[in-house]
């Protein structure tokens, strides 16, 4: 049986490649009987590739991983209300509000959040985020016109609305950009091959992964000697300053996850790991030193693969939530 977090994760992600024909999941509170995402037919993708924009309103809670103008109008109040927005991993997400009409003053709520948040949970973690929690949230009752267009620090954000009075809306216009370095990423696929690249910054970076998977690492430059290290309770990377860990846990927050594994130095071949967990992060430590890189592929673990080890992999885990 899936757990709580998968089944939350895998619905907030069930729109995903809809521009690639594929299905993926969003969490939705009460969306038993009405399908939150729609699946771009092959019409609607010919138009867009024309240059026009796409427009759709907006459910109470919902899921865009495309460009386009979106509205939510109430039909009746609406109190505890989500929009997830997610992009590639070397894209940025940019938000602006085209027609607003909330009552801040009735309670009325309209808030982007730089990440994700899920039951509490956020994504990149506090740790790893370069705006404290507070700056994190943009909140249009009190900006107003001040801040009216958002950029994202990573390839997902969202908006918290609450909207009492039937009629009340508002229109955003949602653009991609390019980043050239990407720091934090949630996927949004089950199986990928990324490279992760730190250019003599002093941070943090993380690669989420909202499946169990197979992942392998197949070349990590740090600027040391070849080795890998298992994580242990007296030993690991802290005070080498660069490094990666591998994480795993149940829930959204890298921090909050369980550290599987340190690989505190250069090398160039294959490393393996199976980790069964709701949620996997290749997480990177940088101390602003070197140019840091890691490139790996992952799949996601099917339960044949609990019952198989390959010569190079490390120690399972997390097998029980599979």
């Amino acid at each position: 049986m899936p757990s709580a977090f998968q089944f939350q994760c895998h619905l907030v992600l069930i729109f995903l490649a809809a521009s690639k024909g594929e299905t993926r999941y969003l969490e939705v509170r009460d969306a038993g009987e009405d399908d939150p995402f729609l699946l771009l037919s092959e019409d609607l993708k010919r138009e867009l590739s024309a240059g026009q924009i796409y427009r759709r309103s907006l459910r109470c809670i919902d899921m865009l991983s495309i460009e386009g103008q979106f509205t939510f109008t109430a039909d009746q109040p609406q109190l505890h209300c989500a929009t997830f927005f997610i992009g590639e991993p070397e894209e940025l997400i940019t938000i602006d509000y085209d027609f607003v009409n909330v009552d801040c003053q009735g309670g009325d709520i309209l808030k982007v959040f730089d990440g994700w948040i899920l039951k509490g949970e956020k994504f990149p973690s506090s740790l790893d985020h370069p705006l404290t929690t507070s700056q994190r949230y943009v909140d249009f009752c009190e900006s107003g016109n001040i801040q009216r267009s958002i950029r994202s620090s990573q390839n997902v954000a969202m908006i918290f609305f609450r909207i009492q009075q039937p009629g009340n809306g508002f229109t955003v216009t949602v653009k991609k950009n390019s980043n050239l370095f990407p720091c934090n990423v949630i996927s949004q696929t089950p199986s990928g091959r990324f490279t992760m690249v730190i250019p003599h910054q002093h941070r943090n970076c993380s690669f989420s992964i909202i499946y169990p998977v197979v992942i392998k690492i197949s070349d990590l430059i740090l600027g040391h000697l070849n080795g890998l290290f298992l994580k242990k309770p007296s030993a690991g990377c802290a005070g080498v300053g660069d490094f990666v860990e591998l994480l795993g846990g149940a829930g959204l927050d890298p921090s909050k996850m369980f550290p599987l594994a340190d690989l505190c130095h250069s090398f160039h071949g294959s490393a393996q790991m199976k980790i069964g967990c709701d949620n996997t992060v290749l997480r990177m430590v940088s101390s602003g030193k070197h140019i840091n890189r890691v490139t790996f592929e992952y799949h996601q673990l099917d339960l044949q693969e609990t019952e198989s080890r390959k010569e190079n992999s490390i120690e399972e885990f997390c097998f029980p939530s599979v």
